[in-house]
């Protein structure tokens, strides 16, 4: 019988023990003695949340179909846990086996947010393994880092042995099975990670060294060795339908995670191209799943967890050619089975209405839309794509179906951005407002209308056409979401509005984390020792700590947000190639500033350079 890690006395004393002892539905359990590789999924945040990520999940039943390989799953403790572990010396453990992190083979940590990544840091000192890769030992297990924040992997570089670059069915079995041979052979950790460096997508920052400009800048960024390859090459399923991994049993947490429901992945990428979207580029080419595919994963998924709801997942689902033919399915082969569809990213059109009065309880819930900017010259920019009279029509549509609450999404200190687009949002809303009263008669009406307008903080990211983008300061910030409230206050429907934004100080943060070189790990560390964990959490953020850290490493914050790059400089994630080529941004960079609009990948192809992969929607209208 497996024998939980922490003492009944213990679990007792935290907040929703379940998180810690494993054993649901679905975890796979092995016998430790007869694989060869043990690895440790991590996901650096508490379990609710790690448990809806279904990038995790998919890696998690990949490696596990390996006879030879036994993956089992970490999560950050909370902090109450935290605390007890430290005074008590408890080494960090893995919810399958309860075995210490520290023994096994591999320690794999998914990077969605760089708000987690003091809690990267939290893991690693709570296993006992050396939180910077140079110094660990021959013991220690090989720390590897992915996912979207990967594709810049600089800021945490000091922390990983490697990071894997691309979406994780690629690539794994080939690092699996080098990792086998060079233990075969007897070789060092070192030997190891040179071999791992021959493997497409896979980077190791110690095989690299960066030399600086006097000002600062990314002077060279080079290999230490011979072979090392310049560029490190994002690795993708070419084709969906056919590589894909199914998650037939899905694990069911004991307790309700973020998203607890099935999840249904749809299709890879976007063929938008909004020009603020991380991942719109990363993932590029869009690629479909098979109709009947999913078909019958829905059926398998939901079978073996027993969910009520099934979500799904796609950056913009309205762009699934066969939408409507898997919505019609899933209505009718789960009608009167109390089964809920979720659709998020879905455009308001008259079909998303429909199915939307079909599948949710329309008194319970609003619609969304995310306009992104309050004007049309601001949103042809960013290259949204969508128009004030598709956002109205959206709405008169909505309205007439029963709706009466709107969630309205915006972003503020996007690229040439006026005080006539900020004040924009508010006389958007006002627009919607006036549409519901317009639409919908007198007698007819469930109340007011309800419009809550929500406006986050622009963050350049790496690989978009906004990448060499300056921030504003965090008074700039303050100031241009007191703009947007005033305005709300002026217009003629302002109680039926209602307003909020994001805090500025987690923005400034975001950039400095997403932008960073090498240099930042310094920040990462420093704020981590005066106790900075869980920054992605409102109640634990602590900008003083951060504050502390950039006086005492001498990194100036300023250096990293507020400047725009020129486009000839170097960039700390230049070396990577995700397919999107640098001249394709910078014409896109212009373009945004022409307030040009460029069509979507099935409208035109805009040679962004992903068509190199041999599929997706590149090659639709050769089949």
């Amino acid at each position: 019988m497996r024998k939980l890690a922490l003492s009944d006395e213990i679990l007792l004393q935290v907040d929703k023990a379940a998180r810690y002892i494993g054993g649901e539905v679905n975890s796979i359990m092995k016998d430790r003695e007869k694989v060869d590789i043990r690895f440790a999924m991590c996901f650096p945040d508490v379990y609710e949340i790690g448990m809806s990520n279904l990038g995790m999940m998919i890696l998690y039943n990949m490696f596990n179909e390996r006879d030879d390989v036994w993956c089992e799953r970490v999560f950050s403790p909370w902090t109450d846990l935290d605390q007890i572990m430290r005074e008590k010396n408890l080494p960090l453990f893995a919810l399958e086996s309860q075995d210490p992190v520290r023994e096994f083979d591999f320690l794999g940590i998914t990077l969605g947010y760089e708000m987690c990544y003091t809690n990267i840091l939290q893991v690693l000192d709570l296993s006992g393994i050396h939180m910077l890769a140079k110094d660990r030992t021959e013991e220690e297990p090989i720390v590897i880092g992915g996912g979207a924040c990967a594709y810049n992997p600089e800021p945490v570089a000091d922390f990983f042995d490697l990071f894997y670059i691309g979406e994780g069915e690629t690539v794994y079995d080939a690092l699996f099975d080098a990792y086998k041979a060079n233990k075969a052979a007897g070789g060092t950790r070192q030997d190891f990670l040179y071999a791992a460096s021959q493997i497409p997508g896979i980077y190791v920052p110690s095989l690299y060294t960066v030399t600086y400009n006097s000002d600062q800048t990314i002077s060279s960024f080079t290999p230490v060795r011979d072979g090392v390859p310049k560029k490190v090459s994002k690795q993708l399923l070419k084709d969906i339908t056919k590589e894909y991994r199914s998650i037939k049993a899905p694990v069911v947490p004991f307790i309700k995670a973020t998203q607890d429901r099935v999840t249904l992945e749809i299709q890879r990428g976007c063929i938008r191209g909004c020009r603020f979207c991380q991942a719109g580029m990363i993932y590029r080419p869009a690629r479909e799943r098979n109709v009947q595919d999913l078909k019958n994963s829905a059926r398998e998924m939901l079978k073996n967890t027993g969910h009520e709801e099934i979500s799904l997942s796609s950056l913009s689902s309205s762009d699934y050619s066969d939408l409507k033919e898997l919505v019609t399915f899933l209505i009718e082969e789960f009608r009167g089975k109390s089964i809920n569809i979720s659709l998020p990213s879905l455009r308001i059109d008259s079909f998303a209405l429909d199915v939307m009065s079909k599948v949710q309880d329309v008194k319970k819930s609003s619609l969304t839309f995310a306009p992104e900017a309050g004007t049309q010259r601001l949103r042809n920019v960013i290259n949204k794509g969508l128009t004030e009279e598709d956002i109205l029509h959206g709405a008169r549509e909505a309205f007439r179906g029963g709706w009466n609450q709107v969630k309205l999404y915006f972003m503020l200190g996007l690229p040439t951005e006026t005080e006539e687009d900020i004040k924009g949002i508010a006389h958007l809303a006002q627009k919607i407002a006036e549409a519901y009263y317009d639409e919908v008669p007198k007698e007819k009406r469930n109340g007011k209308v309800q419009i809550h307008v929500s406006t986050s903080f622009f963050v350049p990211k790496p690989f978009t056409p906004f990448q060499w983008a300056g921030m504003y300061t965090e008074n700039d910030f303050i100031e241009k979401a007191k703009v947007v409230k005033n305005e709300i206050r002026s217009q003629e429907n302002q109680r039926s509005i209602r307003y909020n934004w994001h805090e500025p100080d987690v923005t400034i943060l975001e950039g400095f984390l997403a932008r960073g070189d090498r240099r930042c790990s310094q920040v990462i560390l420093k704020a981590y020792e005066k106790g900075a964990m869980f920054d992605a959490w409102s109640e634990h953020f602590q900008y003083d700590k951060w504050k502390e850290a950039f006086r005492e490493t001498g990194i100036d914050i300023d250096f990293y947000t507020l400047r725009e790059r020129p486009l000839d400089e170097i960039l700390p994630w230049d070396f990577i190639d995700t397919g999107v080529t640098k001249q394709f941004l910078i014409h896109e960079w212009e373009q945004a500033h022409k307030e040009t609009v460029t069509q979507n990948c099935r409208q035109k192809c805009s040679g962004c350079g992903a068509m190199r992969y041999g599929g997706g929607v590149c090659y639709e209208s050769k089949n």
